[in-house]
């Protein structure tokens, strides 16, 4: 499915009216605004009425930016970094992203998809080329590439170990960020790393656990703003930001700041 840059433009555009709101008075002031795009899958994606309450921790990163710093969230449910791509999401993004803005790029849950060749990438392969595309073509408009480990899975081992679920993806993109110098949010590791100072019963309250689905991929409220202070963190810690563009990263985040729109399809 290939969509019209309209389309994707107004997908984006509607998911994050937070993180867009201040644009305007940070220009006023004479601070550019440098705008952070999100390309990923429905671990980051913004959710609607109908899906609430899973949240994608792109819906929460807004809340630790700064309004010179907006987010447009581009990430949607189930996609790869092939799928993203051959939907035409990417190009709708290198279309309207402009220099010094940044391009930040987390995939690997539906690229494990062996069974789906619309999706599946092979880690050391195919993965790192669908990747190379998103970093040269950032690179190619001016915008800074930031690569982004995916986000851990609620599994635990019968010792209650936290353990990882995503292969040998994490180690390819580390290897491509490397190679290709790009900044790297280890999100796999940190994520992993929290998991288990949580630990088995406690992480069931940041993953989407209802009355009617125990959800071990997706997150509620409290598990997106918690990957989306991680994630601030790791902007700051590899340098992408600098610490007048972040906020609140020790602060509490009221669960009702984060809000879930109609759906505009």
């Amino acid at each position: 499915m290939s969509l019209s840059r309209r389309q994707v433009a107004a997908a984006a555009v509607a998911s994050v009216p937070l993180a867009l709101s201040g644009a305007g008075s940070a220009l006023a002031t004479g601070h550019r605004s440098r705008t952070l795009y999100i390309a990923g899958d429905s671990t980051a994606a913004q959710k609607y009425a109908a899906a609430a309450p899973e949240t994608g921790w792109g819906m929460a990163l807004p809340f630790f930016l700064h309004r010179s710093r907006p987010v447009v969230n581009h990430a949607v449910n189930g996609r790869s970094s092939k799928s993203f791509v051959d939907e035409g999401r990417l190009e709708a993004i290198l279309d309207v992203i402009e220099p010094g803005d940044f391009l930040l790029i987390q995939f690997a849950h539906n690229d494990e998809k062996a069974e789906d060749p619309t999706r599946y990438t092979e880690p050391w392969s195919t993965y790192q080329e669908y990747l190379r595309m998103y970093v040269d073509g950032a690179r190619a408009r001016g915008a800074r590439p930031v690569l982004a480990t995916a986000v851990e899975r609620r599994r635990f081992d019968a010792a209650g170990k936290a353990v990882p679920t995503h292969g040998e993806y994490p180690a390819a993109m580390r290897a491509l960020a490397a190679e290709e110098r790009v900044a790297l949010l280890d999100m796999q590791a940190l994520s992993l790393a929290l998991w288990q100072e949580l630990g088995v019963e406690e992480t069931k309250k940041y993953f989407n656990w209802t009355a009617t689905e125990q959800d071990n991929t997706h997150f509620n409220p409290p598990g997106a703003i918690a990957v989306a202070r991680l994630v601030a963190r790791e902007l700051l810690r590899a340098r992408v930001l600098g610490p007048r563009d972040v906020c609140r990263l020790e602060a509490e985040i009221p669960e009702s700041w984060i809000g879930w729109p109609e759906s505009a399809a």
